[in-house]
């Protein structure tokens, strides 16, 4: 029994060392994609936030943000998120898809207003709008 349990004090302890190494080294990165990629989880979940409680958001948008941000936010993923670079992908490509879903039928502005991070970051990510979009917002 006192094997197993300092097996996994070892464990755990490994892990939170790995979590600090890691977001020390998000600290130092230089500005550009790396370092909005690092951001951009943390940037989701304050934008779902954001959305949810405003009013302007249609019902639909909002329930596909905030199972975007429960999906973040669950511990069980497809990909496991301690494999390097592509542990958080599952949730990048959700939260990607709700975001996308979500600036279909949300006016970006409001999707703007409510991203905390780099715009253009946001602006990539829904694309360009058609020209009935631009239409409809200035309306």
């Amino acid at each position: 029994m006192r094997n197993w349990l300092l097996g996994l004090s070892i464990a755990v302890l490994c892990v939170l060392l790995s979590w600090a190494l890691l977001v020390m080294l998000a600290r130092r990165l230089p500005p550009g994609i790396m370092r909005d990629l690092a951001a951009f989880i943390p940037d989701c979940v304050t934008t779902v936030r954001r959305l949810r409680a405003d009013p302007r958001v249609p019902r639909r948008a909002k329930i596909a943000v905030v199972i975007a941000g429960l999906w973040v936010a669950s511990p069980v993923d497809l990909i496991p998120e301690f494999l390097p670079i592509i542990g958080p992908l599952d949730d990048i490509v959700v939260v990607a898809l709700a975001l996308r879903y979500a600036g279909r039928h949300v006016p970006r502005d409001v999707l703007l207003a409510a991203w905390p991070g780099e715009p253009r970051l946001l602006e990539r990510l829904l694309g360009s709008p058609g020209p009935g979009k631009k239409r409809r917002l200035q309306a």
